[in-house]
């Protein structure tokens, strides 16, 4: 069995001059060597399924490398920090996601696998379907764009609202609204804060890991769903270190039977 070492980011500024063997840069390696010669992997990851999944894949690496798991609060700083090679990669994302991330900062963060798939959905406290939603009922959705345009798209296709048709299907954004007969409210709110609104919202668009958090699943309690393999949870590292032994070592390891176990012990879709 493999060492697994966890890190948070409260931590990260002192664990970096201690673990790792690089300056943080836009082109530097976050992986770090201790005196045996293990080389020390870092990589970030939110909440489960997805730090699961990567300490599943810690058991799974084989040496001369070992992962480090770093856990963050958001999914804007891992991607901040991987750019700035303090992470050797990060689980935190899906492909839209990190391309949204990539044009608003100039950045050149990269997919390596796909991981597991996931399934969102609107849900609500208070209606049994998106059509029960009444005339000016609040409907919350993710500020980012990529997540938005998942939550526009099934409110679309409940015939609540019509989107332009010369929009890209995802990436619509509240202003591609053409149509909205019930003067819907749409409130856009950090990600992470979706599941604060949940109670008092008409609707509210979910990804499953946060509405098991709440004791609901996409299953039994979903008004609406929604599950894309475009949108598969993936490993992602920088342009300058994707095709390093490093990455491909994460790589192998985050398709390995440990991963694949956890995924399907959390009733998680793999997606490899």
């Amino acid at each position: 069995m493999h060492r697994r070492l966890t890190l948070t980011t409260a931590t990260a500024a002192i664990a970096l001059f201690a673990l790792s063997g690089c300056a943080s840069g836009s082109n530097s390696n976050a992986a770090g060597a201790d005196g045996e010669g293990t080389r020390t992997l870092k990589v970030a990851a939110t909440t489960t399924p997805m730090t699961d999944v990567v300490e599943a894949a810690a058991e799974a690496i084989e040496p001369p490398y070992e992962i480090q798991l770093v856990e963050v609060a958001d999914y804007v700083q891992p991607n901040s920090m991987l750019q700035h090679g303090e992470l050797d990669a990060n689980f935190v994302q899906h492909p839209p996601f990190m391309e949204e991330f990539n044009a608003g900062n100039d950045a050149s963060l990269v997919v390596i696998e796909p991981v597991y798939l996931t399934v969102v959905g609107m849900y609500s406290s208070s209606h049994a379907s998106l059509d029960d939603v009444p005339e000016g009922g609040r409907i919350v959705i993710p500020q980012d764009t990529s997540n938005a345009a998942r939550a526009l798209q099934m409110v679309a296709q409940a015939g609540l609202i019509e989107l332009d048709p010369e929009a890209d299907t995802w990436s619509v954004t509240v202003d591609d609204i053409t149509e909205n007969a019930r003067k819907l409210e749409f409130v856009e709110v950090d990600i992470m804060q979706l599941s604060a609104a949940y109670p008092e919202a008409d609707a509210v668009f979910l990804h499953g890991t946060f509405a098991r958090q709440l004791g609901l699943t996409p299953e039994d309690d979903a008004i609406a769903t929604e599950q894309d393999p475009q949108f598969a949870v993936s490993l992602v590292s920088r342009e300058d270190n994707a095709d390093s032994p490093e990455v491909a070592a994460l790589a192998e390891a985050f398709h390995s039977d440990e991963v694949r176990r956890a995924l399907e012990e959390a009733d998680v879709p793999v997606a490899f």
